[in-house]
């Protein structure tokens, strides 16, 4: 699973779902409580259908649909499918703005979480800001290395704490390098 922290601002949506694209609606959001956003939440925990957004890494012909979007040709929209949200809850609510926790497995996107919120509550919302807190067994609080820690040695100790929790884990790959007689290990 995974878990992320997402700060939604009610009232803009954008072509990308998130900040940095361009604004393609805005709406009131005044009538929109923290009571009617708690109650939105629950209908999408567990097992949900979701679109996902144009601007992604899904492809179409060998290539990702945000790379043709970007270059201005034609898109159309995948066609919802299951995903999977663990939690949902809202952590703070300063309107416009609003802060979730969300876990959710593989093949979720927030941005649509976020867009499908703003829907529901008959404004649009975007979002702001999105942390990764947790990927599998890895958290951000217990296995980022603060930039205070980024020496040779740190890192090596990061890097053998890691390596122990995949043990036994996800399957790896063996990838070839640059240099011959190395080799890379990537954990799926």
């Amino acid at each position: 699973s995974q878990k992320y922290t997402a700060i939604g601002m009610l009232g803009k949506a954008t072509d990308t779902l998130d900040a940095t694209g361009k604004v393609t609606e805005e709406k009131p959001y005044d009538q929109v409580t923290k009571k009617d956003l708690e109650n939105v939440l629950q209908k999408f925990t567990g097992d949900i259908m979701q679109v996902p957004p144009l601007y992604s890494a899904l492809k179409k012909g060998g290539e990702r649909l945000s790379t043709l979007m970007k270059r201005g040709e034609a898109v159309e929209a995948k066609p919802a499918r299951p995903v999977r949200v663990y939690s949902l809850s809202l952590q703070q609510f300063q309107p416009p703005l609003f802060t979730l926790d969300v876990e959710c497995g593989g093949g979720f996107y927030v941005r649509s979480l976020v867009n499908d919120i703003g829907k529901e509550l008959s404004t649009c919302a975007t979002v702001q800001e999105l942390t990764r807190t947790k990927q599998g067994p890895f958290t951000l609080e217990e296995h980022a290395l603060h930039e205070d820690k980024w020496t040779i040695d740190e890192i090596a100790r990061s890097l053998e704490h890691c390596t122990a929790l995949l043990l036994g884990g996800p399957s790896r790959k063996k990838l070839k390098t640059e240099h011959p007689g190395e080799t890379a290990v990537i954990c799926e």
